[in-house]
C-alpha cells in the first residue's frame, strides 16, 4: 500500500480540482428531475451486504433522490482511487471508507464537502459523540469534514487453553506481567529444537499502517489524551515512547515474538497464546471456527506505572461527500440515514463493527445484541475511550517513520528505547517543519 507523499498528493489534488469541480458540479435537478448519488463503500464482504440493504430501503423510500452503491476497486488503498478518480472526473458523492489520517490533506486541498455547514449537523455530532470526542477528528482550519461512522477499538484477545497449560490463572494487564508470562508460554512443544509456540506476533514487515496495531495501540493505552502531534507541533510523550519501544525490543529480544512473517493466522492455529485484534477477529472465528477456540478478551497491557482509563487505537472508518458532488444537500441526507438509530444496528447485526455511537453500551436499541454477543459488548464499551490517529495532513509520513524506528529499535535492537524516543519525535519534527 503506497501513496504520493502528503506535499505531493496535496498538489496533485489540488490542481485535478481546479479543473475537475466545473466539470461535475451543477445545480439540483427540478421540475421532478430525479437526483443521483454515487456512494462507495469498502469491499469488505459483510459491509457490501449492509450497504446493499440500506441503499435499497433508501432508494425505494426517496424515489426523487436515487443512490448507486459501488464498491472501491480491488487491490488499491482508498487514498490512491480517489486520487485517480478526481483526476479522471469520477469522484462518488459519499465514501463511507475513509480513513480519519487522511481527510486532512483532502480538506487542505478542497476535495471535501465542509459538513458543519449543514444546519443539523450539531444535533447529529451531539447524538453520536461527546464534544471533545469529536475534536479529534476536526480539521486544523476548525471545520468538519467527516463524519466518524465506525470503530474497530483493538483489545487483546488471549488464548485460554494455553494459559492454564502454563498454570497462569490470570491474562497480564501490565507489561512486567505480559513479559513474565511471555516467558511460560514461549516454548518448544515437539522438543525439536524450535521454539512452535510464543507469547505473541506482530508483522515486522516495516509498512506504516502496521504500526496502528502495535506501537500506536499501546501507546494510546498509555499516554492518554496526549496524541503525537497537534496544531502542527510535536506532543508526544517521549516517555511514553521509550516504553512501548522498549516493551516491545524486549517481546523480540527474548525470542517472546518471532522475527517472520506467517502466510497463516498463528492465534488461530493455536501457535500464539495472545494478538492484539479488533472485532474483525471475533466475527471471523465464530463464523469459521466456532467453539473450537477457549478464547478471552481484554484490554492491551499497560506500564507498570500507568493509574488511568482503560483506552486503545480505534480504528476508526469516516464518511465524508466529496465537493465534486452536484448535489451535496442530497448527500447530506443520504449521509444521515446511513448512520441513523437503525443503520447503526444493522451495522452491528450485519458486519458485527461498532458504530460510534456514545450510547452504545446502554441504549435498549442495541441491548439485545449485546445480550447475544457478549464479546462485542466489551469491545463498544472499549470503543467509548479508543484515540484516533491526529488530524495533521502528514499522518502517514508520521506512521511511516514511527514504522521505520519501531524496526530498529523494537524488532532489531539498533538503538535504546530512549535513542528511539528521542529519534522519533526529531524526525517527526523535520516532517512537520518541511511539509508546513
Amino acid at each position: 500500500m503506497c501513496r504520493p507523499s502528503t506535499a505531493t498528493a496535496v498538489l496533485l489534488l489540488s490542481a485535478l480540482l481546479a479543473g475537475g469541480c466545473s466539470r461535475n458540479r451543477s445545480a439540483s435537478g427540478g421540475g421532478g428531475a430525479v437526483v443521483t448519488l454515487t456512494y462507495w463503500t469498502s469491499t469488505n464482504r459483510q459491509e457490501v451486504a449492509l450497504a446493499t440493504e440500506l441503499v435499497g430501503k433508501w432508494n425505494r423510500l426517496h424515489p426523487k433522490i436515487q443512490v448507486r452503491m459501488q464498491q472501491l476497486p480491488v487491490n488499491q488503498s482508498t487514498e490512491e482511487v480517489i486520487v485517480a478518480a478526481v483526476s479522471a472526473g469520477t469522484t462518488p458523492d459519499i465514501c463511507s471508507n475513509i480513513w480519519p489520517g487522511s481527510v486532512p490533506e483532502y480538506a487542505r486541498a478542497g476535495a471535501l464537502v465542509r459538513l458543519n455547514q449543514f444546519a443539523d449537523f450539531d444535533s447529529l455530532v451531539r447524538a453520536r459523540m461527546s464534544e471533545a470526542a469529536m475534536a479529534g477528528f476536526r480539521s486544523e482550519d476548525g471545520n468538519s469534514y467527516q463524519i466518524p461512522w465506525k470503530t474497530n477499538p483493538v483489545m487483546m484477545i488471549y488464548n485460554r487453553q494455553l494459559f492454564r497449560r502454563a498454570g497462569i490463572a490470570n491474562p497480564p494487564r501490565t507489561y512486567s506481567e505480559y513479559l513474565a508470562d511471555a516467558g511460560r508460554l514461549t516454548f518448544d512443544e515437539n522438543h525439536d529444537g524450535v521454539v512452535d509456540h510464543w507469547m505473541g506476533y506482530r508483522d515486522v514487515r516495516p509498512i506504516w499502517w502496521q504500526r496502528f496495531f502495535d506501537f500506536y495501540t499501546l501507546y494510546c493505552a498509555a499516554a492518554g489524551d496526549r496524541p503525537i502531534v497537534e496544531k502542527g507541533g510535536v506532543t508526544a510523550d517521549p516517555q511514553v515512547c521509550a516504553e512501548v519501544f522498549g516493551f516491545f525490543a524486549e517481546c523480540f529480544r527474548n525470542g517472546f515474538y518471532p522475527k517472520t512473517f506467517f502466510q497463516f493466522d498463528p492465534f488461530i492455529a493455536g501457535n500464539v497464546a495472545t494478538e492484539f485484534v479488533g472485532p474483525w477477529t471475533i466475527s471471523y472465528i465464530k463464523e469459521n471456527y466456532a467453539g473450537q477456540i477457549d478464547y478471552g478478551i481484554v484490554p492491551v497491557p499497560v506500564p507498570d506505572s500507568y493509574r488511568g482509563p482503560e483506552s486503545t487505537y480505534g480504528d476508526h472508518k469516516c464518511m465524508v461527500i466529496f465537493s465534486t458532488s452536484r448535489h451535496p444537500a442530497e448527500a447530506w441526507e443520504f449521509l444521515k440515514f446511513l448512520v441513523n438509530e437503525e443503520a447503526d444496528l444493522r451495522l452491528l447485526q450485519v458486519a458485527s463493527q461498532i458504530p460510534v455511537r456514545r450510547d452504545i453500551v446502554w441504549a435498549p436499541s442495541y441491548r439485545s445484541f449485546f445480550d447475544a454477543n457478549p464479546d462485542l459488548r466489551l469491545f463498544a464499551s472499549q470503543a467509548l475511550t479508543a484515540r484516533e490517529v491526529g488530524q495533521s495532513p502528514d499522518e502517514k509520513e508520521i506512521f511511516d517513520t514511527i514504522s521505520q524506528v519501531f524496526e530498529e529499535c523494537s524488532v532489531y535492537n539498533r538503538s535504546t528505547p530512549n535513542e528511539a524516543a528521542a529519534a522519533l519525535l526529531k524526525r517527526i519534527g523535520a516532517i512537520l517543519a518541511w511539509n508546513r
